[in-house]
């Protein structure tokens, strides 16, 4: 096999595993150095059959029924999408077969799918008794908009460089794995940090662990393994994944934002300018006044804010009228630095020489094509560890980017 379909096949890997793409697992052994969890057994349960393949259609849209939320709030204008619609009259090619893109909803698991052409919806589907409205998961899409808001907290001057240690800001993190690691290797990816982002319950490692005892029991906070975790590489040395520094980011921005929230913080700075239709919410790793916003991989909004955020990276940063990010950042962002296939940039992945895409677990896509002026959200709900559904979605997204509706 070619390196490239190796490292291809490593990325697709690490897109359906991260963060917590298994199958239901039994309640583990409590331990007893940790408080007791205040989260009902039957809560817990439903938590680890989440991703699950007989559930997921439901518990994707339904993440406010499962978990705490913090809401980020709309307000003011909504940025109104022009629309000119179209059927989906084009066809794709996968292993050897030609399908229509109305036999692609169906194969790869679709709830909803919204294409752009130049800032105009084209193109609107939802499925499975979702509709306009539907807020859906974004899982590790949700790292893609932390890296907008710390290009907006460098905007602002609360982050001085990207070059600043981490530990100048966060100085809980002096003494471990964390210690030495820039704002811009975190971003990157390449804190060094020993986190392997596996999750085999039945033999746990940290990543596992923390999923458990954060997000299912909520008797931790997710961001806290950072304080304990050790190094396995000197920074910026290795590429790796991993939602635990996503979540530093997000204890970041907490931090510089003035005692603030990342949602609060999130609404002023991106939901509000942005133009948003709807609040969109994060999912807690704890119940109110103790919890924090499970920044890794625990957005949810509705289709159209997601293509809104899409529009607005596409616009090198400007949405309704406002610069969100400056344009420098969009691009910086979305250069590769680092990881497999194409690359890599602050957490953001990097599709070709021209287009790049916020991915989340089993099927979750914002897809921007600079060269078409194309943004593609499709909000699936993949089985776990489904590599062929993440293949057939990236042709159709090839064949979609190259569509001109007539």
């Amino acid at each position: 096999m070619k390196v490239d379909k190796v490292r291809g096949r490593v990325l697709a890997l690490m897109v359906l595993l991260a963060p917590c793409g298994v199958l239901a697992y039994p309640a583990p052994v409590p331990d007893p150095s940790l408080p007791a969890s205040t989260v009902p057994p039957a809560i817990q349960d439903l938590r680890r059959k989440m991703n699950d393949a007989d559930v997921n259609a439901l518990t994707f849209r339904d993440m406010d029924q499962l978990f705490t939320t913090r809401t980020v709030a709309r307000s003011g204008p909504v940025w109104e999408l022009p629309r000119s619609d179209h059927a989906l009259d084009f066809t794709y090619s996968f292993k050897g077969q030609r399908y229509t893109a109305d036999q692609f909803l169906e194969r790869t698991y679709t709830n909803a799918l919204l294409i752009l052409k130049d800032g105009r919806i084209v193109s609107e589907v939802y499925r499975n008794n979702t509709d306009a409205a539907t807020r859906l998961m974004g899982w590790s899409m949700t790292k893609s908009i932390t890296s907008i808001l710390i290009g907006c907290a460098v905007q602002e001057g609360r982050i001085k460089s990207l070059d600043d240690r981490i530990t100048q800001y966060l100085p809980e993190l002096k003494g471990g794995g964390y210690d030495g690691a820039t704002i811009r290797q975190v971003l990157q990816m390449r804190s060094g940090v020993d986190y392997e982002e596996r999750y085999d319950f039945a033999n746990p490692g940290i990543a596992a662990r923390n999923h458990e005892l954060a997000l299912v029991e909520n008797v931790v906070r997710f961001a806290d393994a950072a304080r304990t975790v050790k190094r396995a590489h000197a920074p910026g040395e290795v590429w790796q994944y991993k939602t635990l520094d996503t979540a530093v980011l997000g204890w970041l921005l907490e931090r510089v934002s003035g005692g603030s929230t990342i949602a609060a913080y999130a609404a002023q700075r991106l939901w509000e300018p942005l133009g948003a239709e709807r609040d969109g919410f994060f999912i807690m790793d704890g119940p109110p006044g103790v919890g924090r916003e499970f920044n890794g991989a625990g957005f949810n909004a509705t289709p159209r804010d997601y293509a809104r955020i899409g529009l607005m990276m596409l616009q090198d940063g400007q949405a309704n009228g406002h610069q969100i990010v400056p344009a420098a950042w969009v691009r910086e962002s979305t250069k590769a630095t680092g990881g497999p296939g194409p690359g890599y940039g602050y957490q953001w992945w990097v599709a070709n020489d021209h287009a790049f895409q916020a991915i989340g677990l089993q099927g979750q896509y914002i897809f921007v094509d600079r060269a078409t002026r194309t943004v593609v959200v499709k909000l699936s709900y993949f089985p776990p560890e489904n590599q062929e559904a993440h293949d057939e979605t990236a042709a159709f997204m090839a064949a979609a980017s190259a569509w001109t509706p007539r």
